[in-house]
């Protein structure tokens, strides 16, 4: 099983940046500050509790102004580059919502070491107004990372991340970011668009559709961010979306033949599944070609998580598909025992199911 993220967090790597500090700001007491963050509740803290640990540590070691204490991090944020600086947005967050001039200033300078993409929804939530503006104002940086985060920071269900409730119900104010960034050159960009839209598109799906049909066919990047963004939708069959992207809804086509092999494995296996497609019609037909399993959760309940196969044209007559699938455990998904069911499932549609053991040993 992979490491905790949280793991990155270790003496090592904490005595490194202490070194960093303390080349900047002289009066950095490293001792202090590994003596407080390997406190008696360290083992037990989460990544993000470890991330805002961090930070409350910081703010006793470095200097007590707060502009102070961002101008030493905004020295060494150059050498601070990773996912594991993430303490340096949060510092922000955490003491900065009362001086924004500092914190703006910041929070776009250390988006491209560490992303600010977290710290800076506060900011949105004390006043949307002023920081959207501000945000609109980044989707045209020259910096991708200063572009993405306008996109990113103002999803509203970014992961792990609390949901901004007010574009939840009411996402209007993101479209102008979005309209912007619709045919940005950088696919970090565009990634973080489609996202931003299949967020939008979990709570008002007819807004996406109508954005959708706009936006359609204005340039490849654009397409690609559609395609993606739509991919909550697409897997819910919504046939407005397959019609957009011309999937057949009513094509005559069989699924045969499903078998697994073994059909009872331990965690950490896997298995080969295999099935034959027919189309029974002479005409082509665009699919998607889903497998979906319905895992059994540590409750006893069952939750379908589905895995896309292709999307291609089929003509008339039969097609074979094989696959594998791992049962290891991933940070993202613990499986446990039980009967377990895998379907093939054709533009949204269930054709064929099978059921199969999964063991602790």
């Amino acid at each position: 099983m992979a490491e905790a993220l949280k793991n990155m967090y270790n003496e090592t790597f904490l005595t490194q940046f202490c070194k960093i500090v303390k080349q900047e700001y002289h009066e950095f007491d490293s001792d202090l500050f590994l003596n407080l963050i390997f406190d008696d509740n360290w083992e037990n803290k989460e990544l993000k509790q470890r991330i805002r640990h961090i930070t409350h540590t910081l703010s006793t070691t470095l200097p007590p102004s707060y502009p102070e204490a961002i101008k030493v991090l905004t020295k060494i944020s150059s050498e601070c580059k990773g996912f594991e600086y993430l303490f340096f947005p949060d510092y922000i967050e955490t003491y900065g919502l009362k001086d924004w001039d500092v914190s703006i200033k910041a929070l776009k300078q250390f988006t491209p070491s560490s992303s600010s993409e977290f710290a800076v929804r506060p900011f949105i939530e004390q006043d949307p107004i002023k920081m959207m503006t501000i945000l609109e104002q980044w989707a045209k940086d020259e910096d991708h990372h200063v572009r993405r985060l306008a996109s990113e920071g103002c999803r509203p269900r970014l992961p792990w991340a609390r949901p901004l409730k007010m574009f939840k119900e009411d996402p209007t104010s993101i479209l102008p970011i979005l309209s912007l960034l619709k045919k940005d050159e950088s696919e970090y960009v565009r990634k973080s668009v489609a996202n931003n839209l299949n967020d939008i598109s979990k709570d008002h799906p007819g807004l996406v559709k109508k954005l959708f049909l706009e936006w359609r066919g204005q340039h490849s990047h654009t397409d690609w961010i559609i395609k993606h963004g739509a991919r909550t939708l697409l897997r819910k069959a919504d046939p407005e979306v397959l019609s957009i992207f011309g999937f057949d809804t009513d094509a005559n086509v069989q699924i045969t033949d499903l078998s697994l092999s073994p059909d009872q494995l331990a965690i950490g296996d896997s298995f080969t599944f295999q099935f034959h497609l027919i189309n029974h019609s002479l005409q082509p037909y665009k699919l998607r070609v889903e497998y979906g399993i319905d895992f059994v959760k540590a409750n006893g309940k069952v939750s379908r998580k589905l895995f896309k196969m292709t999307e291609n044209t089929y003509k008339s007559g039969e097609v074979t598909f094989l696959r594998n699938h791992s049962f290891k455990d991933l940070s993202t998904r613990k499986h446990y025992e039980g009967e377990h069911r895998l379907s093939i499932v054709i533009n949204g549609k269930e054709m064929a199911e099978t059921f199969f053991e999964l063991r602790s040993h």
